[in-house]
This record gives C-alpha cells, structure tokens and sequence, in this order.
C-alpha cells in the first residue's frame, strides 16, 4: 500500500497549556520592571456563549470528559470541581484557527492520551491549513501534526461526527474523516503522523449549496465507529448514493455495507446523509442518525421527514427503522445527537435538531429503540408538561431576557443539540451541547421511573403525576463568547458580546443577565467618562420594533431602548457609539453603510444628523472636554468643538487611510489620542500606533509596533503619572498584549506563550481604579481580564 505520511515538522512545537510562567519580555532594559509584572489571567465569568458541537466522555476512565467548541478551543471537565478547564489558550495569532475543533478523540486504553482535531475554515478565511494536535498528558501540553488541507471547526457539518477515533483494538492507531473530498486519513503512531487510506474508495460529495461560499464545500467522511464484537470498523460517509462502509480486516479493504442506501441515503428519494453514530457493543448494533442537511441550522425539507434513526445489527447486517413517529408539534425536522448508555444495554437517546417552536425534544428508549418516551409532551390543546425543571442559575443570561408564554418556556432545552453523551460509567448522568451552553444532570435514570407524561381519560389526553428531577448548567468555565468591545467604568464592566448581547458586570466571578435591549449581537459599548452612571451600548437587532441603541443612567442596571432612525433596517446594523464626556449627546454611526452617523442630546429620544462626516466614520469622545469628539474614516481625521453637531477635518496627515481597528482618547488628558492600525502598503504608510497630543491635528507614530489592533488605557503606575497604555500589537514579530506606564516611551508584553486566546484585538481596555489590570476581547473565549501576580 502506498501511504504518505507528514509529520509534525521536527517543527512541530510541543506547547504547554498548564502553569502559569514569567511572561516573555522584549528587551533588557524592561526585565527588572517585567520580573516584578508577570500577570495571572482569568475570564470574566459568563458560562458558556457559543455552540457547543461535540462532547466526549472516556470510556474507561471514570469522570475524564472533553467538550469542544467551534471557535473557542476544548475543554477538559474537572470532576472536584464540576468545572472546565480550557486547553488550548496557548494558540497564537499567527495560527488563529487552531482554535475551531472539528473534532476530539480520547483514547480507552492510554486514557492520558487525547487528540483534537483543528482548523476553523475550509475557505479562504483561514489562511492555514489544519492540523491534529496530540496530548500525552490529558491535554496539558500538546505536539503538532500539520495536515496538507483545511479543516472546518465552524463550518457548516461541525456537530457531525465524531470525525476522529482511535481504534480500542490498538490504540497507536487513529483515523480521521476530511471534507473537502479529502478522503480518509489514519496515523499509526499515536497522531505523530498522518496518511491517507488509499483503499478507502469515496470521498464523499454532499454539498448544501454549490452557488455559496461557505456552504459549497464536500462534507466529506464523517465518522468513525468501532464494532468490537465483530471487530468491523464503520465509516460514514457524505453521499446519499454510497453513505456507509465497513472494514473487516483492520482497515486494510473497504466494503460498502449492504442496504445502507435504502437505509441511509437517497433510495426514499429525500437525499439524507448519516451524520452521527452510536454503538452498542453488547447487543451488537450500531445506531444512525440521518439527515437531509449537515445542520446545525437545518430545519425540515419542503415536504417528509427531515432524518432517521435506523438501527444495524453489525452481526447479521439486518436493518430497522426505529425512527420516533411521535412529535407534539407535527413532523420531526430532524435529528441531532444521539447516544447509547454503556451501563444498561438497549437504553438510548437522541435530541431532534432545530424543532425550534417550542423547543427541542429529547428522545429516549430503554428496549433498542422500538419504542420512545419524550423529554416534554402535550396534554389537551397546547398543555405542556415536563419530565424535568430548567435550572439556568449558572447562566441567568439563559432565559434571554424573557419570559414563558405557553408551551414556550424563556430557558428551553436548547437548540442546536448536535452534542448528547451519557456518561459511560454512570448512567444518571448525561449532559448535552448546545448553541448556547451545556446542559446536565446526574439523575437521569429518574426518567424511566416517572413512567408516562401522557395519558388518556374520556378520549382527552390528559398529564399523568410526575416526579421531576432538574436539569441544570454544566458549563461552567466554558467561555466561548465572541466579545467585541468593552468599558471599565471601575467596578462595573460593561461588554458588547456576539449572539448574546451584552452584560454589566460587577462581580467578574459571578454569571449575569444579558443586557436587556434585544440585541442579537452587541458591537459597541461606551460611558459618560466625568459620569459614569450614564452608560451608552449598541448592536443588531432583528427586526424593526426597537432602536439599536441602548441608554442606562443607573450605572448599567437598567436600560432603555433609544428611538429607531430612519433608513437603518433591523437584522443588524448595530455600529459604534459614543457618549460625551458629561454624558449631555449620544453619537451613533449605524452599521451597514446606509445612513451617516447621528447625535442625541436627550438620551436617544430624538435624533439629528451629524454634519461634516461621512458613512461609517467611528466616532469617539475627548475624556475630559465635554465638547470635544473625534471621528475618523478613510485616512481623515476629524474634530468636533460643539458636542458632536459638527466635524472638521483636522487636517491630518501620514495616517493610514481604510485600516485601523481603534482609536481611543486618554482619561484625564484632554486633547489626547491615540490611534492603533494595520497601515496602508498601498499608499506605503506602515502600521503601528499613532499618537496626537493636540486633538488629532498632528500624530507621532510609535514605530515598535509593526501593526496595533486595539488601544485602551488605565490606572497610572504613579499618582500623577500617564495612564497605563495597553494594546494588543506585532511587536518584533510577535503579537502579543503589551503595556506602557511612562507615555508610549517603553513597552513590555504582559502576556505569555501560554495565553495568547488566538486572537484578542478587537477592543483593550484597562480598569481605571486597579493598576495593571486589563480587559481583553477574545473571539471565542470570552472576556479574559489579566492581573499583576500577586
């Protein structure tokens, strides 16, 4: 056989993830001040924020579990302290993708052994190909085995799965399903190197759309799955006409297993593809979930079912059809997770997919799937009632800000659920992901006492008593929010967030409520710098009943929706916002591109245009001058002396003209700005930071930088001192988090290989009453605050 292998270079680094370390420095002159500064790193608590696609429980070690997520790295579960431990902080930004994981596998026999799959995009979006990252020691330090192709962590299909295994019959040896019509992959020494199965005959060729970018990719090899009776390894495999192979002689041929088309595939004419496995190695089947789409989004096709559950005997190659035919609200859409219980043989469960109104449904069978029980079911009309209770203490943000309304509860069961594992070693535990946390409870064999939810009295379906037991957040220390701006008012936080909104935090270490004004996404937030009770954020919005923008002037603790204006649509269009040094005018430059920005003088009631700035100029206030804002767009730079009614050009030169990420003005400086960017090679002007002591009519640039991503500033290292300067830059090479407390004259990076978060440039700031603290904005791993050891 001819088998081409790449190695993880004798490059490939061994990187740690564990202790904490002195942080690197960039010169001599900083190492006495830097030794003194070496910072610990936390997040900011929220618990959870993002999908949750895969959840992977050790078979033969009691309490050793593995989440992944799709842009926010893995996670290992810390069973003293029901809590996640992430393990792939040490990602760079020169490798920013490793961070979507696609897929993980841990190993049953050498249990220290773990793998992950990564890479985020299989399109032009990530410019690296992916990678198998393999740990020795359960995931505190790991080795690097680059692939020759792209990988999908956050494209569509990345609940499927699992593409990674390792064989239980010999551990040194694993395989890996590709998109992309990459085939299938395998190692034999423990994730070293990788080669493609040349014997393996189908690439797969599923594609949801070939006309859009981000869905036009081949699904390619799904997953893996092992018959230990028989010693068969399955392969599922994107292709409606050819979905399903086996292996009997350790990998060496491949054989299509007969009647999986009619089965799995395109026989019934409704075009599925099985996307999740489950085997039962006592009574010897292998359990297969189906699907018209890879999801997670996917709903029901125009007409039918929208997937299956069938069942293989793997000893007679007899299949069944053990679909659930029940669904309270009409047809099933599909199916997401589904697992087998370890301990009790025959007992299974599996979670519909975007069932959406009024929320998914949990499936479980105790006799191999001939007969189901639902998580929730009607009685009479729209009656709901409940095996469990909801508990989101953990994540109060859960409810979104809503209430119940019927069989519509404000905390569901989720969405999404592509992740649904029940612990191999005790079966009252199960948890499962979601787009939004992980759910949990470890009294789940309560289900199967409580007997029916529904009965039937006078030909009316009537509720039957049930004991419920509670299902709670088990996402704890999962932080895997896409955060986009930030202010630190001092002992209050207050953050614009992807797909959660926002929160205002005054206690970092404790979970809390979303901001309540709608937003789907929130992308700017800002305060009143002389009165810091006025709080000012931004962010899309579905729709067309509430304004963007939201006002507070308690400090964040309630809020108001601002008017609407005029030409700016819902579904998006969030922008950036500003608030006056004294809080007297809001500054709004909606997102989108279709309406210049506007001001308020009373707390966003009414709005007027802005004079003297185009589309899309950001706008930000002078920290001191109540009656000084700055904008800047396309290379201008511009002032406002009369409370932001009117812009001038300062006449500003040598500034780049389309790429800078920020600009922020100095507390307690009046006239002072400072501005971080990616420079201009087409007008030969360099990246970096620039700094203006005059309002912005004349800039020095800050030449170590190669390029800046963020500025933000905080307390002074001395009582009349410049205030702490921190930004997230190239430096030297590196991008890192770095800091200045004498005025930009000296910088030390504060971070450390160890945490690095991927990418962590969107928004910087300090906190304005603790020295050296800084908040950072992370694409999927929430809010990460550093402190001076000690």
């Amino acid at each position: 056989m001819r088998r081409r292998t790449f190695a993880a270079t004798a490059g490939a680094a061994v990187v740690g993830a564990g202790a904490l370390s002195i942080p690197l420095i960039a010169g001599a002159e900083e190492r006495n001040q830097q030794g003194r500064d070496a910072y610990t790193w936390k997040n900011a608590v929220i618990n959870g924020g993002g999908f949750v696609p895969g959840i992977i429980f050790n078979e033969t070690e009691p309490g050793l579990i593995y989440a992944r997520t799709d842009i926010g790295g893995c996670y290992r579960w810390q069973e003293d302290s029901r809590t996640w431990t992430p393990l792939l902080d040490w990602v760079g930004r020169d490798k920013w993708g490793y961070s979507g994981v696609v897929s993980m596998a841990t190993d049953p026999v050498d249990t220290n052994r773990v793998y992950a799959a990564v890479g985020t995009y299989t399109i032009d979006w990530d410019p690296n190909n992916g990678a198998i990252l393999y740990s020795d020691d359960k995931g505190a330090s790991w080795g690097i085995a680059e692939l020759p192709f792209k990988q999908g962590g956050n494209m569509p299909g990345r609940g499927m799965g699992e593409r990674l295994a390792v064989n239980p019959a010999d551990n040194a040896e694993l395989y890996l399903g590709t998109p992309s019509g990459n085939g299938l992959w395998r190692s034999k020494d423990y994730g070293r190197t990788w080669g493609k199965v040349e014997e393996f005959p189908n690439p797969g060729n599923f594609v949801i759309d070939p006309n859009n970018a981000t869905t036009s990719d081949n699904q390619g090899v799904i997953w893996i799955d092992f018959d230990q009776i028989g010693g068969k390894i399955y392969v599922g495999v994107a292709d409606p006409a050819d979905p399903l192979y086996v292996s009997e002689d350790g990998g060496a041929t491949w054989t299509a297993v007969p009647g999986a088309v009619e089965a799995l595939g395109s026989a019934s004419g409704n075009r599925t593809i099985p996307t999740q496995s489950a085997v039962d190695n006592t009574n010897g089947y292998l359990y297969i979930v189906t699907s018209h789409d890879p999801g997670p989004y996917n709903g029901a096709p125009a007409s039918g079912n929208g997937g299956k559950i069938m069942r293989l005997a793997t000893q007679t190659g007899e299949w069944t059809d053990v679909t659930p035919t029940y669904n309270p609200r009409g047809v099933i859409p599909g199916f997401g997770g589904i697992t087998v219980d370890r301990q009790n043989p025959g007992t299974l469960m599996a979670a519909t997919r975007n069932n959406w109104w009024p929320d998914e449904i949990l499936y479980r069978s105790t006799d191999s799937g001939a007969t189901w029980s639902l998580s929730w079911d009607y009685a009479e009309g729209q009656d709901r009632h409940d095996r469990f209770d909801m508990d989101n203490s953990g994540s109060p943000w859960l409810s979104w800000g809503g209430t119940d309304s019927g069989p519509a509860y404000a905390v569901k069961h989720g969405w999404m659920i592509d992740a649904l594992a029940i612990d191999p070693h005790d079966s009252g535990r199960i948890m499962w992901g979601t787009g939004a946390t992980i759910w949990g409870t470890e009294e789940l064999t309560q289900w199967d006492s409580q007997g029916e939810l529904i009965g039937e009295e006078n030909g009316q379906r009537v509720a039957l008593p049930v004991e419920k037991f509670t299902v709670g957040v088990r996402a704890e220390g999962v932080e895997e929010c896409a955060t986009l701006d930030l202010a630190a008012l001092g002992g209050t936080l207050v953050s614009a967030i992807g797909d959660v909104g926002g929160f205002v935090h005054t206690d970092l270490d404790r979970a809390e409520p979303m901001i309540p004004t709608g937003w789907s996404t929130g992308t700017s937030v800002d305060f009143a710098a002389s009165d810091p009770d006025i709080v000012v954020g931004t962010g899309n919005v579905h729709g067309n009943e509430k304004g963007h923008v939201g006002v507070s002037t308690d400090r964040g603790k309630t809020w108001k929706n601002a008017a609407r204006v005029e030409g700016v649509p819902g579904d998006g269009n969030g922008g950036t916002v500003a608030v006056t040094a004294d809080g007297s005018a809001i500054l709004w430059t909606p997102g989108g591109g279709q309406v210049a920005p506007v001001y308020s003088n009373d707390l966003g009631e009414t709005w007027i245009p802005v004079e003297g700035l185009p589309v899309g100029a950001k706008i930000r206030s002078d920290r001191v001058k109540a009656s000084v804002l700055y904008a800047f767009s396309g290379g201008t730079f511009y002032r406002s002396t009369d409370g932001g009614k009117t812009f001038a050009d300062t006449g500003a030169t040598g500034l780049p003209s389309g790429a800078v990420e920020d600009f922020r003005a100095v507390p307690g400086k009046k006239n002072h700005v400072w501005l971080a960017g990616r420079g201009d090679d087409k007008e030969g002007i360099p990246g970096g930071m620039w700094r203006s002591k005059d309002g912005g009519t004349t800039w020095k640039q800050i030449t170590v930088f190669e390029t800046a991503d963020s500025v933000g500033f905080g307390k002074a290292a001395k009582r009349s001192g410049y205030p702490a300067i921190f930004t997230s830059a190239l430096k030297g090479g590196k991008a890192a988090i770095y800091r200045s407390t004498d005025g930009g004259n000296r910088w030390v990076r504060i971070n450390d290989d160890e945490h690095q978060w991927a990418y962590s440039g969107s928004a910087i700031t300090g906190d304005p009453q603790i020295y050296g603290r800084v908040y950072l904005t992370t694409n999927g791993r929430g809010i990460i605050y550093g402190d001076i050891a000690g």
